[in-house]
């Protein structure tokens, strides 16, 4: 068979393509769950490791380290195969979702607590002497400032948690990767996942360039 034939296999990639489109969808769904929940999370464990009282910064300083050096494969194993051993059963969705949600959070946490600490501390001042107490100076006024700091790399940890949802494979998950690989079984032909190949670089180039476009962004607005 020739390269064309093996690799790009038009016929193969048509009857498959109904198969992909259902793995595009759970990949879509699972990466955007994952990232709204990881976000939410991370800013909360960020908040903890800056304010809370010192046994709570010490246990959010531990869940940040830890999760940051544990890979992403290890962490829904633990989650899907190891859990269910101390009684502890979850579905695939779940397990994957939490499995994304707690790595991303630490990340997260860590490039919040970046940006709320590059705020000056004169911030804080200002806002107490106009009587604002600690929770309203963060929402009002660090945060928002904050915020304006962190999305070129949190935008960056997005685009990295999307690529990461192939690896809910492991844990049952019917995603792109998934279905292409039953694909490519069915139909004895690499083509499949040629084709997931090229669903994932549709789906993540437009999120890479915005990370260019806003890290530039952010560099113009430091030289002013």
């Amino acid at each position: 068979m020739s390269l064309l034939e093996t690799f790009f296999n038009w016929d193969v990639l048509v009857a498959t393509m109904p198969a992909l489109l259902r793995g595009v969808l759970t990949t879509i769904a699972l990466g955007v769950a994952s990232i709204v929940c990881g976000t939410v999370l991370g800013l909360g464990v960020s908040l903890v490791r800056l304010y809370a009282a010192r046994p709570l910064r010490l246990a959010a300083m531990v869940y940040i380290d830890v999760f940051r050096a544990l890979p992403m494969l290890v962490v829904l194993i633990i989650i899907y195969y190891a859990l269910p051993f101390v009684g502890v059963r979850l579905d695939s969705w779940t397990s994957a979702i939490l499995g994304f949600s707690m790595v991303l959070a630490a990340y997260s946490a860590e490039v919040f607590r970046a940006g709320i600490e590059a705020v000056p501390r004169g911030q804080f001042e200002a806002a107490a002497s106009l009587g604002l107490h600690f929770m309203m100076t963060l929402r009002k006024v660090v945060l928002p400032q904050a915020m304006r700091l962190v999305v070129p790399p949190t935008t960056s940890n997005w685009v990295s948690m999307f690529k990461d949802t192939s690896l809910a494979s492991v844990v049952a998950m019917p995603e792109l990767l998934k279905e292409a690989q039953d694909a490519q079984a069915l139909n004895a032909n690499p083509t499949p996942l040629i084709g997931a190949a090229l669903v994932y670089l549709v789906l993540l180039w437009p999120m890479v360039r915005l990370v260019g476009h806003l890290e530039e962004r952010a560099r113009r607005q430091q030289a002013r």
